[in-house]
């Protein structure tokens, strides 16, 4: 846990930088270095594996990752990586409609756990489909006569966006609403137990800052849309639109969808019972989407009744 350096020790945060985490990647970058944190960029998977493994201190991690670690991690307020409604970045891609992929091969990515068990839930809960799972590539699917779809996720699902019309397109977010009434929450920001006893101030500071970025992002969203398309590339004009159907806040009702997707993860077997998100005592940022109330402890228990909406 943490980084010394000379005679001060660095607590270690880590952050994801992807299209969608840009609202707050960019204006962390111009804001400068942390007062007493070291940064890690990384890949989700990498960052999901080093926060379990107490070699960061707090950071973006998937909700998958979260749910498997509840017991020992806090969430910071008010933050996430969520949508209501369609992201435009967690795609299935296929030959077929989605409703056709009973027992035909499922090709998935690599990349997130997340992205992959919400597709579990939506083709074989949902749908009542049984489709033949494996790792997978988008050109192996288009190049595999048997393969009928890939599942894409970020950058890699926006550079996708074009040139394929041949292909059905299923935004999993959108149908996730269609069906439960309530947001996906893709990621939040953790912090582990120890490293909060350890370092509060400096996870406090790190909170402070967070919601900073959060304010200055949306603030900015067109000139940091116009910074990051070329990366896909893309026009700035689609990239905008991109990140406006992401939200960043973590309100009452996205804790619900979170809780909701744990819930019927647990159902399906090998996922820990999760009851509760143990929230930080911050007053946060207030955005886009996100409930009045305000977090008055740090143990909110949040239920969903008779299991569904």
């Amino acid at each position: 846990m943490g980084l010394e350096t000379s005679d001060i020790q660095y607590a270690k945060l880590g952050i994801v930088n992807f299209i969608n985490t840009s609202p707050i990647y960019i204006p962390w970058q111009e804001m400068g270095p942390l007062n007493g944190w070291a940064v890690e960029e990384g890949p989700p998977t990498l960052l999901n594996r080093h926060l379990a493994q107490g070699k960061l201190d707090a950071g973006i991690v998937s909700s998958y990752a979260y749910g498997l670690n509840a017991d020992r991690y806090y969430i910071l307020p008010d933050l996430s990586i969520s949508a209501t409604g369609p992201v435009g970045s967690v795609i299935l891609l296929s030959k077929v409609p989605i409703e056709e992929l009973h027992e035909k091969p499922v090709l998935l990515t690599s990349q997130s756990a997340t992205s992959i068990n919400l597709l579990y839930i939506i083709l074989e809960d949902f749908l009542g489909l049984r489709p033949i799972f494996r790792t997978g590539s988008f050109e192996e699917m288009l190049g595999d006569s048997v393969a009928r779809a890939y599942l894409a996720i970020g950058d890699e699902a926006l550079k996708l966006r074009s040139n394929h019309d041949n292909l059905f397109r299923s935004d999993l977010a959108k149908i996730w609403l269609d069906h439960t009434g309530l947001p996906f929450v893709f990621a939040v920001w953790a912090v582990r137990e120890e490293s909060w006893i350890a370092w509060p101030e400096k996870i406090r500071l790190l909170h402070k800052r967070l919601s900073k970025c959060y304010h200055k992002g949306l603030k900015e969203l067109e000139r940091i849309s116009k910074l990051v398309a070329p990366r896909i590339p893309m026009a700035s004009s689609d990239c905008l639109e991109y990140l406006k159907g992401i939200d960043l806040d973590l309100s009452e009702e996205k804790q619900q969808g979170l809780l909701h997707f744990f819930r019927l993860l647990h159902d399906r077997g090998g996922f820990p019972r999760v009851l509760e998100l143990k929230t930080l005592p911050f007053r946060g940022s207030r955005g886009k989407g996100q409930e009045k109330d305000e977090h008055r402890t740090s143990n909110v228990q949040h239920r969903i009744l008779n299991g569904k909406r």
